[in-house]
């Protein structure tokens, strides 16, 4: 057991190793560290990212072509899996740390790729077309001519607190995280402040919710730290269902400590001894490494009874949703973990106060856990002197879309906007011009280039029609139809909608119901041509009412990608009323195509190619196209040799 005294996760690391391997008494302490955090290395280390967006560009074969390199060669190497570094745009990514040099990393390593990329390394001149860049060692040997990786734009105007270890170290390695100075901050509470004192160091420090909302953390934590309760419980909400977010999945991925870390400090500040993480069975990766770490920590005394010999009890519980959009409201989550339907319930009361199983239950997501090791390690001033008046931090953000590099970032709150899409994220691809962004997912709005110079905080995306959310950030490029870009978001929250209340339920319906109106191709027959005239009015009549109606928050923000785009893109949705076109030449049932009668060679290859037969035209003459059965499917203008066919203006 610990003393009161012994708050150096250090040396509980060192007693837990020398209790497993007495062999290790004979390593100096801190040589012990510097070769777990591979600063110093006895053989050669070869990092795989593994992440989800890593395997799924096909690092699981890099895997196996370095497996077999190593075991041909019979190299003498450690191979670990880490998780995503950001750049996802740049995977499979592979890094070689040889001893006494810097750690290389390489990008878009196809298993093809593995063997003479590796002999090039051990040969001492690594492929520069390759290297994306070397990491900083303060004692390894520098590679000549080889760029920092924290010199690339990708990385350069990042602050990594929260992702300061993904991509890094061995995320099912407990020994790694604290060598990197994991559970420090959490001894250092356990033995140093009172539940209170922690709370209000939260508060101080200007942490908001990371999830949507941005609630102060530590006011919302001294709710329910002052409710008297036999059984508080702490939820960490990882139901990431936005589309286009996937932060919280790869800061599980690659650093499950943190969060555990991050939740058993919150559990101590409100006084709960039961914690669940309500995560989507759909990251099995995710889950599978937070189940390894959970079980680490166990056997390292940081959870279950009497944690590193405090009295303080807490252990955690994975619930698995089932992919359910609305149980990432927090009342419907608790539903679901109570196994009951996810449905929201109206408050108050507020979790805070009466929440899981009717006791105290603060509920925070994967992001605002994971800030608060390096909040407690650096203390609330540091913190809170990053950001803006009113947003303190950094955010993390999940960039997509039509960008150069999409990935995950991190960067202080005020970054503007346009810092992000055209320095990190390499601006819009193939030189197309940007045209919006969707910021917040489903519940948020779009952002368009007249606003990009804006800092990003809370209340300057609001006051722009948009919202933090939980930091999905899709780039849209001027190809995209705005009012399609509409109906799928209003296609994806009247599926996902639970039912319970009828202006989201009913709502949302008739919403999607005038989107694909406007959208379909017209009809000029009873009152159709009326119905799509008067669509704009009523978008923006059921929006406010919906807003304002909506039982839960997931209602109340549910026209937010509607209302977003008539704000700013009204000519687009007055040319599809109107004009009856899509400009963008997206949504195919308003598109028009022509044949240029002097390309046209005859060939009869789009005649074959139509699917409603509405091409005609004898072989070796010029072809037409029937507009009555024109579906403007797009089938003959891919066929076409000749650039004869084309969508009319």
């Amino acid at each position: 057991m610990i003393s009161d005294t012994m708050t150096d996760a250090r040396q509980l690391l060192l007693e837990k190793l020398w209790s497993q391997e007495p062999v290790l008494h004979a390593v100096p302490e801190e040589d012990l560290f510097r070769q777990l955090r591979r600063e110093y290395l006895l053989k050669p280390v070869i990092f795989i990212g593994s992440g989800t967006c890593g395997l799924g560009a096909g690092a699981g074969k890099t895997l196996q072509a370095v497996q077999q390199y190593i075991m041909e060669k019979e190299i003498d190497a450690d191979i670990v899996q880490v998780g995503c570094i950001g750049m996802c745009s740049a995977e499979p990514l592979l890094d070689v740390q040889l001893p006494g040099r810097n750690r290389l990393c390489f990008q878009k390593v196809t298993a093809d790729k593995v063997n003479p990329l590796l002999d090039s390394v051990w040969n001492g001149e690594p492929v520069e077309a390759d290297i994306l860049g070397q990491f900083r060692g303060d004692s390894a040997g520098e590679w000549d001519s080889v760029p920092y990786l924290d010199e690339h734009p990708f990385f350069a105007h990042q602050t990594r607190v929260v992702l300061k270890n993904c991509g890094i170290i061995d995320p099912v390695s407990i020994k790694e995280y604290i060598a990197h100075g994991g559970y420090q901050s959490l001894l250092k509470v356990l033995h140093t402040c009172k539940p209170f004192e922690v709370c209000n160091k939260v508060e101080i420090s200007g942490l908001r919710g990371r999830g949507g909302g941005g609630f102060p953390t530590g006011r919302k934590w001294k709710f329910a730290n002052q409710t008297q309760a036999d059984q508080k419980y702490l939820i960490c909400n990882a139901d990431e269902g936005d589309p286009g977010a996937f932060m919280d999945r790869a800061v599980i991925e690659g650093d499950p400590h943190r969060l555990i870390e991050g939740m058993a400090i919150a559990a101590y500040g409100i006084g709960a001894s039961k914690g669940y993480v309500y995560i989507r069975a759909e990251y099995p990766l995710a889950i599978q490494r937070l189940r390894i770490a959970m079980t680490h920590a166990r056997q390292y005394g940081l959870l279950g009874k009497d944690i590193a010999g405090t009295g303080f009890d807490f252990d955690i519980i994975i619930k698995m949703g089932a992919g359910a959009f609305v149980c990432g409201e927090e009342t419907a989550l608790m539903h679901s973990i109570e196994g009951k339907r996810g449905m929201p319930r109206p408050r108050p009361p507020f979790p805070a106060v009466s929440g899981l199983f009717g006791k105290p239950t603060v509920i925070n997501n994967v992001e605002t856990l994971a800030n608060l090791p390096g909040l407690l390690e650096k203390g609330e001033e540091w913190f809170s002197s990053m950001g803006t008046a009113t947003s303190k931090g950094t955010k993390v953000f999940a960039l997509s879309g039509k960008i150069s590099r999409t990935g995950l970032v991190e960067i202080p709150m005020g970054t503007k906007l346009r810092d992000i899409i055209y320095t990190i994220a390499g601006g819009v691809r193939n030189g197309k011009k940007f045209k919006a962004v969707q910021i917040g997912g489903p519940s948020g709005g779009c952002i368009t280039e007249a606003n990009l110079d804006i800092e990003i905080d809370y209340e300057s995306l609001i006051r722009a029609g948009a919202m933090m959310g939980s930091g999905g950030l899709v780039v849209m490029d001027e190809d995209t139809c705005m009012v399609d870009v509409a109906k799928f978001f209003m296609d994806f929250i009247q599926r996902e909608s639970c039912g319970k209340c009828i202006p989201c339920r009913e709502g949302t319906r008739r919403m999607l119901e005038i989107l694909e109106s406007i959208t379909s191709k017209p009809v000029n027959t009873g009152n159709q041509p009326l119905t799509r005239f008067r669509g704009i009015i009523q978008l923006e009549k059921l929006g406010k009412v919906i807003r304002e109606t909506s039982l839960c928050g997931l209602g109340q923000t549910a026209p937010n990608p509607v209302l977003s785009t008539l704000r700013w893109f009204r000519d687009e949705y007055e040319s599809h009323i109107y004009e009856r076109k899509c400009p963008a030449g997206v949504c195919t049932d308003l598109r028009t195509f022509r044949i240029d009668v002097d390309k046209c060679t005859g060939c009869t290859v789009c005649s074959k190619k139509c699917p409603t037969g509405a091409i005609i035209g004898a072989k070796k003459t010029a072809h037409f196209i029937i507009e009555e059965k024109c579906i403007g499917c797009g089938s003959c203008e891919e066929a076409c040799k000749f650039g004869a066919i084309f969508i009319r203006e």
